[in-house]
């Protein structure tokens, strides 16, 4: 489904991403590690149109997106959430979600979509109608992934989405990670939680200061502690 071929992405002077080559296939969960800095958001960023400043190639689906800008890779059927979530203040949790559906081949039928997207989180059901900023970290993490889900993507890329939430939300959101390929969703994640990140995936690459350094399966990754304190631990 996604096929990178020699990416290359720069703030300013700065070369963050260097030739990295990944693939993820339809139904996948696929991880990217590493430290921080090593390029894992920009990664996701720049395959998202968000890094103007890059070359080589990004198909997904089949067509290259490199040089489409943000909308239309959206389009296009991908969706990111990214670590800040970017939940838009002054909206109301169903105006936040209302937001994704804007990309969904069935927009005219979004009060059906919002049904579907709310069987999967009854914790927004509840809120509905309350600011998207007034809720909790974890609360607005599932906003920002449902507001996702809206748009009816083909594959996600997630950053970093247990970062700075509660142990039983974090066991919630990755029950719903696995939930989500189990109805045909692609993801690539990006996540400092190492064990709870390969125990879905399956497969993984690490990344160090912009380079893959090393991919394997999933498993094949969590049994091996020498590459995770080499290049993973924090």
């Amino acid at each position: 489904m996604l096929k990178i071929k020699n990416l290359n992405a720069w703030y300013d002077r700065s070369h963050v991403v260097q030739d990295v080559c990944l693939e993820v296939a339809p139904g996948e969960i696929v991880t990217l590690m590493g430290r921080n800095g090593a390029g894992k958001t920009t990664t996701l960023r720049t395959v998202m149109g968000l890094i103007p400043k890059c070359s080589g190639s990004v198909m997904f689906g089949g067509k290259e997106l490199i040089g489409l800008p943000v909308h239309q890779r959206f389009h296009e059927g991908l969706a990111y959430v990214p670590e800040d979530r970017r939940i838009v203040a002054g909206l109301t949790v169903k105006e936040n979600l209302e937001l994704g559906v804007i990309a969904s081949t069935r927009r005219n039928q979004a009060g059906l979509i919002m049904e579907e997207v709310m069987n999967t989180f009854p914790r927004l059901k509840e809120r509905l109608a309350q600011d998207g900023t007034s809720l909790s970290g974890g609360e607005q993490q599932m906003l920002a992934i449902a507001r996702a889900l809206m748009a009816e993507p083909k594959m996600i890329l997630l950053d970093e989405p247990s970062e700075g939430i509660m142990p039983v939300l974090v066991d919630e959101m990755f029950e719903l990670f696995t939930r989500m390929k189990g109805k045909g969703i692609t993801i690539l994640l990006v996540e400092q939680n190492v064990e709870r990140a390969l125990g879905i995936s399956d497969r993984a690459y690490v990344l160090d200061q912009g380079v893959v350094v090393h991919q394997a399966d999933a498993k094949a990754l969590l049994a091996d502690q020498a590459i995770q304190d080499r290049y993973c631990a924090v």
